[in-house]
């Protein structure tokens, strides 16, 4: 498997737990190469401060400044307009929906089930009309059709000769 992010300044990271869990941040640099990184979240509110790495978790978007960098250089965080990329991402949504589960009430889970159950009984209606047209298109002794009738020769009367 090869990797496709690294950790480099300028790399973003999700905030998987700790005291800034949820948070997205932007490492500015590397304090120990498998323990530690220097991070800051100017628009997340997350100040400067050194963050192990089994806490972060890399996406795949970055920046482009100087290590170490002050914090002017961080503001192309707003310019490259990362909120927005974050949110749009399938990470931030399953993120999302997760705790929109995890927040819902005793009511809201039962109007949930009872679209579900709705939704199932629309889906079984639809394909058993889907079965049985596919059983009576496969019967070879199916009914025939106007066109069908239209097309075929009169039947001949017994007893004449053609």
């Amino acid at each position: 498997m090869v990797f496709r992010c690294f950790v480099e300044a300028g790399g973003m990271a999700y905030v998987s737990f700790g005291p800034r869990a949820g948070k997205l941040v932007e490492i500015v640099d590397v304090i120990d190469q498998n323990i530690r990184a220097l991070v800051d979240g100017p628009c997340t509110l997350v100040r400067r401060q050194a963050v192990p790495f089994r806490c972060m978790q890399l996406t795949d978007f970055t920046l482009k400044f100087p290590h170490s960098a002050r914090q002017k250089y961080i503001q192309a965080w707003e310019k490259a307009d990362i909120n927005t990329k974050w949110a749009a991402a399938r990470w931030a949504k399953k993120i999302e929906a997760r705790e929109m589960k995890a927040k819902m009430t005793d009511f809201d889970r039962y109007v949930v089930m009872k679209a579900k159950k709705m939704r199932n009984q629309i889906i079984k209606l639809e394909v058993r009309k889907l079965q049985k047209a596919a059983f009576l298109k496969a019967s070879p002794r199916k009914a025939p059709t106007a066109q069908g009738a239209a097309a075929a020769p009169a039947p001949k009367a017994p007893g004449k000769k053609a």
